[in-house]
């Protein structure tokens, strides 16, 4: 598995920045590499890429989205690909974005891509293309502000004590890290 985690401050609010983001069709006028995306349901998308001379088609779904804070997203067929970006409020016409993207290079040009960087370097790319164009724009070209909760997650193992401390489930950290898209103080 390869794994990406790129990040660029954008000089827009942060509701501009996410809105943006949620126009998966628009994501070829920043993306290079990416032929088409089509929304297929709120929460689904098909995705048709070429990168490197290799063409890959396959389908998204949202699995956690919270308005001003994050998308993650995840395939469900065709290539391994998952991914979550986060917003982050630096002021009022300032957001950092980051993007952290998971996935499984297939042929042997993707496997030398990536070892060499190739990856992170085009996430840097998007990523400044994004940059450009939604600041050129001034404003996104529309928005989706539903919320999308993340599935339950399943415990190892069942609680067998009838205490009720015993069922709470150990605290995250990472939900008190900006870093991570978790909550902040303060908004």
């Amino acid at each position: 598995m390869t794994t990406v985690e790129e990040s660029i401050d954008v000089a827009v609010p942060v509701s501009t920045a996410y809105n943006q983001w949620t126009q998966f069709e628009s994501f070829p006028q920043f993306m290079s590499g990416v032929e088409s995306i089509t929304q297929t349901s709120e929460t689904n998308n098909h995705w048709v890429t070429k990168i490197g001379g290799v063409e890959r088609v396959f389908d998204t779904e949202i699995t956690e989205q919270h308005p001003d804070e994050r998308v993650a997203w995840k395939s469900t067929d065709g290539t391994t690909h998952a991914g979550v970006v986060t917003f982050h409020r630096l002021g009022d016409e300032e957001t950092r974005v980051t993007v952290q993207l998971d996935w499984d290079p297939e042929t042997f040009i993707e496997k030398v891509g990536s070892v060499v960087g190739a990856d992170d370097r085009q996430v840097k790319s998007d990523l400044k293309a994004f940059k450009e164009f939604i600041e050129s724009q001034g404003a996104a070209t529309g928005s989706w502000r539903g919320n999308v909760d993340a599935p339950p997650t399943v415990p190892d193992a069942p609680v067998t004590s009838t205490s009720p401390l015993a069922a709470a489930p150990e605290a995250d950290p990472a939900m008190d890290d900006p870093e991570s898209g978790g909550p902040r103080a303060g908004l």
